[in-house]
């Protein structure tokens, strides 16, 4: 049986095209900055974001790690959403790594972080405090675009209060698709981001950290010192390489399918979460009572779904319309034996 997983787009598999680009990589040691095939990934990534350098890593966590470690010293604190991915999800790292505060604030509906609480929680100049050096925001949050208009501002507002600003990028190509736009329109408003490569965008590993050229030098002896040096790499790079020229532009195939399988879902009963899926990311209500048995039900007819209170369920790059269809037929089922 061939298993439906829409558990998250980091499930994804190399296409066979993208495993012939691997194969045939060409590469050299990366530690020692000779991998032909990573330089070209990193100027290709530095390229689409209007940067001047970038870093590959092997994950989104260790990215973000490294972005953080670089922005910050011992005792400097980064102001962050409550329900961020690098506050949240990411194992607490900057603060059990890097001796660095967190100082989560909570987010707008729409994943921004209010700029008016972020000004309120700016530390003084003053020995009782950690230093406030840098704004972290999340693009997308959980599915959400952040509005252009918010970035411009809260860009301009890091200027003023002498802050650096981070975007966790991990879907920021989605962003940019939903709002037609050149991901360079979104990264003009930051120093520095990550981009994931393993989520829609499709290939196996790897993440990218994106900024200046003094900023990535000193982010490469951080990507060291945490067991980011990898050799051969090329062979990853090309297949990262392989996602960003041929991935990008499809996404909108995914997140047309979110919001069809939205559609088609809410007509046949399920409460969809408001405000409805934006980019590949559909949130649906359900009761205690049907979560405990969808999941297991679901499994058994080859459909794989992180099913709770607030289900949330991805479409990628390997979830076609047909697979959504079944999905759709199949949940109208079970709702008619549990319901």
């Amino acid at each position: 049986m061939t298993l439906i997983d829409l558990r998250s787009d980091t499930v994804t598999r190399p296409s066979e095209a993208m495993r012939q680009a691997m194969a045939s990589a060409e590469v050299g040691d990366d530690v020692y900055g000779d991998d032909p095939t990573v330089n070209a990934l990193q100027d290709l990534a530095a390229k689409l974001c209007g940067k001047e350098a970038a870093l590959f890593l092997p994950t989104g966590t260790q990215a973000n790690l490294v972005a953080l470690l670089t922005h910050c010293q011992r005792g400097e604190e980064y102001i962050v959403g409550q329900k961020a991915h690098n506050y949240m999800y990411e194992a607490g790292g900057a603060a059990v790594l890097g001796s660095i505060q967190p100082q989560p604030l909570d987010m707008a509906a729409d994943g921004s972080i209010p700029l008016d609480k972020v000004a309120a929680a700016i530390k003084p100049d003053d020995i009782h405090f950690a230093r406030t050096r840098l704004l972290s925001l999340e693009n997308t949050h959980s599915g959400k675009v952040l509005p252009l208009d918010y970035l411009q501002k809260a860009y301009a507002f890091t200027r003023e209060k002498g802050l650096a600003l981070h975007i966790d990028g991990a879907r920021i190509m989605n962003a940019a698709v939903a709002l037609n736009v050149e991901l360079s329109e979104i990264t003009q408003y930051c120093d520095t981001l990550t981009i994931c490569l393993s989520k829609g965008l499709g290939a196996p590993i790897g993440s990218l950290l994106v900024g200046s050229k003094e900023y990535i030098h000193r982010a490469n002896r951080w990507r060291k010192m945490t067991g980011g040096g990898m050799r051969q790499s090329g062979i990853l790079a090309a297949a990262a390489i392989y996602a960003l020229e041929n991935n990008v532009a499809r996404l909108k195939d995914d997140h047309d399918n979110a919001q069809w399988l939205a559609e088609q879902l809410s007509n046949i009963g399920v409460e969809i979460a408001e405000p409805g899926p934006q980019t590949n990311v559909l949130y649906i209500k359900q009761s205690a009572e049907l979560v405990e048995k969808m999941g297991p039900w679901m499994r058994e007819r080859g459909v794989i779904i992180s099913a709770g209170p607030l289900t949330r369920v991805l479409t990628h790059i390997n979830i076609s319309r047909e697979d959504l269809q079944k999905v759709v037929a199949l949940w109208q089922e079970f709702l008619h034996q549990h319901a």
